[in-house]
């Protein structure tokens, strides 16, 4: 009776008192840092953050997609970003000339590419016609990405100038705020067609949902992509690996996939 008493006793003050270690173990902390990036990386990068945040189980990567331009703005108004992915690399350098970015931090890692997409059950064989395509009876409205602020939106743009259907078409467009935007637009049916990102047309749902034609790169200013570390980072270490790794080999491999040309 003396032992059950004391082995009770026992029981009883370690359920009070934890003795196993891993109770004792400190929590570690989290790093975060917060990305803003253009919308036509949502999904390569989202893949690209999976893997980083598998390599540093500690960190925790925070996205906010959307145009270039507008991003632009909000960091040069002192939005609190750590690191900016630009589908103009343009705007990372204004951004060191105004001094809201690291000076040595700058680099290039993709280039994007325009495609005019349809949904599976349009009538119209993008793939023959081309740029003619806009050009169809059944086209009503066509998606772009607005080119007051987003590359995409003025890539296409130009790319309908350049290839003579601009014109003719002009009164049917329908804006995007972001390529990203542009593609939900022509995927949901709120128009016929559109000129979005390849790193959009094949997603998974898009590729499934949709076909598309790859506009010529000659006919469009090369939209060169890059991304830049704000001055006002909190977690330059934390900043520096994430960038390390969407321009290392698993980073590329990943935008490869989604359509991105690797820059020179």
């Amino acid at each position: 009776m003396r032992l059950l008493f004391v082995l009770l006793t026992f029981l009883t003050a370690s359920s009070v008192f934890p003795t196993n270690a891993r109770a004792q173990e400190p929590k570690v902390a989290m790093r975060e840092i917060i990305v803003a990036a253009a919308a036509d990386l949502k999904f390569a990068l989202d893949e690209i953050v999976q893997e980083f945040q598998r390599k540093y189980p500690d960190a925790k990567v925070s996205i906010t997609y959307g145009s270039s331009g507008n991003l632009f703005s909000q960091i040069d108004n002192g939005a609190p970003f750590d690191l900016f992915l630009s589908a103009d690399i343009d705007f990372p350098k204004k951004l060191i000339e105004r001094k809201k970015a690291l000076v040595d931090s700058l680099f290039p890692y993709a280039v994007g590419q325009v495609v005019i997409w349809v949904p599976n059950e349009s009538p119209i064989d993008v793939q023959q016609l081309g740029i003619q395509a806009l050009l169809a009876p059944s086209v009503h409205k066509i998606a772009i990405a607005n080119p007051e602020h987003a590359p995409y939106g003025r890539a296409a743009v130009a790319a309908m100038k350049k290839l003579g259907v601009y014109d003719q078409i002009t009164d049917k467009l329908v804006l995007g705020e972001n390529i990203a935007q542009a593609a939900q637009f022509v995927d949901s049916r709120a128009a016929d067609i559109g000129l979005i990102a390849l790193s959009l047309a094949v997603s998974p749902r898009m590729k499934a949902a949709g076909r598309y034609w790859e506009v010529p790169l000659d006919a469009y200013p090369r939209l060169e992509q890059g991304g830049v570390i704000v001055s006002a980072t909190k977690q330059p270490e934390l900043t520096r690996q994430f960038r390390e790794m969407i321009i290392g080999p698993q980073g590329r491999e990943t935008l490869q996939h989604y359509g991105f040309i690797m820059p020179r």
